[in-house]
């Protein structure tokens, strides 16, 4: 457990203050607390491989509140909250009182009764994702200074229209073991591009999430997507100032050729463009089923025109040593698996199948970090009691 040990001392020794803080974003945060909450997972990771339990509740709710489908990280979010012995209650919102026009107000203050954390996934309308969020936080916040709660819950972002904080906190935890430390990937290039998919709506959350991360640590952002599927410009706006402010670089380019050439990790993920999330947000609230048909069939066609944007074996080629580090947040479009054509060919994914699945077993553990650090002031000390403490998680 020397590793574990060292994780300790950095852990203490890190500045910042994520006690009794929500995790929205991960531009609120600062590049230590950033640094402490990986710290801490990869401290959970040490502990459970030793089969030692992590339960530092013994009883408590972990809401989940899931407005988009989800795979990875709805376990996650289960596991994670497990993990640190709390029960988890899912909000179906349409067996809710909110059918019957309960306001967020209240829905938010009648879940929080028991409720340590929030985690939402609200990533369907541009522009209100993020601030649906906010909503239930204030609300929480009210409650609780109000005396209607006894505790106030904090809440994890599980993606918003923004930002998705809990994936790229995930992937630069795969960075991390890949290049060794988070040190070492200063002056690493990564490509984040826009890749070919057989599908519109993705949401832009995932790239911006990793543009607005990366530079903190160093790293030389390259987005690449063809003219028109523009990113939200006020975060790319911040990815380039963090990098300026970090010792990183960004820059945007329109060609996935230039984007891969020497590129040390690629990021190949399909999204619809700005202005297109926009067009569809108004659709949506209008409930204009036509209108969302046209400009499915518009975008669908638009995409076609894109179908080179792949990342294929010759593209991997031109990365540093034709041995870059493929990334995806899963599921990724594998064509002539998933389907015909879309963002990876089939051989690419499957030499990084296995890297991609490790890729997402680090988001429990960043979970469990944001939950443990948000509730205890003093991370370090409760993990080194539970290390003494040693006590079995089970029986093997």
């Amino acid at each position: 457990m020397t590793n574990f040990q060292s994780l300790l001392k950095e852990i203490g020794a890190l500045s910042g203050d994520l006690y009794h803080k929500d995790f929205l974003l991960t531009w609120e945060k600062t590049v230590d607390e950033l640094k402490q909450i990986a710290a801490v997972a990869e401290a959970l990771r040490c502990l459970r491989r030793e089969n030692i339990s992590t339960r530092c509740f013994d009883s408590g709710l972990a809401v989940s509140i899931f407005r988009d489908q989800s795979t990875r990280t709805r376990f996650s979010y289960f596991s994670a909250a497990n993990l640190l012995g709390l029960n988890v209650q899912d909000l179906d919102e349409g067996r809710s009182q909110i059918a019957h026009g309960e306001t967020v107000r209240e829905t938010a203050n009648m879940i929080s009764f028991f409720t340590d954390f929030i985690g939402i996934r609200d990533d369907i309308f541009l522009g209100a994702g993020h601030a649906y969020m906010q909503e239930v936080a204030t609300a929480v916040e009210d409650g609780f200074k109000a005396g209607v709660l006894e505790q106030r819950p904090y809440l994890v972002n599980l993606q918003s229209d923004i930002d998705h904080p809990t994936q790229s906190m995930a992937d630069l935890m795969q960075l991390q073991s890949h290049f060794g430390s988070l040190d070492n990937l200063r002056g690493k290039k990564i490509a984040v591009t826009w890749a070919y998919s057989p599908s519109y709506g993705k949401p832009l959350s995932v790239p911006q999430g990793i543009i607005g991360l990366m530079p903190r640590f160093g790293m030389e952002v390259v987005l690449a997507h063809p003219e028109g599927y523009q990113l939200i410009p006020d975060v790319v706006a911040k990815a380039d100032a963090f990098a300026r402010e970090n010792g990183g670089s960004f820059r945007v380019v329109n060609s996935m050729d230039e984007a891969f050439a020497g590129a040390d990790v690629v990021y190949p993920k399909s999204w619809a463009p700005y202005h297109v999330m926009e067009k569809r947000t108004e659709l949506l609230r209008q409930n204009d089923t036509a209108g969302l048909k046209a400009l499915e069939k518009e975008c669908l066609a638009n995409n076609a025109g894109f179908k080179d944007w792949e990342c294929t074996e010759s593209k991997m080629k031109l990365t540093r040593g034709g041995k870059a580090l493929y990334m995806h947040c899963l599921p990724a479009d594998i064509s002539g698996v998933s389907c015909a054509a879309g963002e990876v060919a089939a051989g690419v994914f499957e030499r990084y199948r296995i890297p991609t699945y490790i890729q997402a077993g680090f988001k429990p553990y960043i979970i469990a970090a944001v939950m443990l650090t948000s509730r205890f002031r003093e991370p370090a000390q409760l993990l080194g009691a539970m290390q003494r403490r040693a006590s079995g998680r089970a029986g093997f």
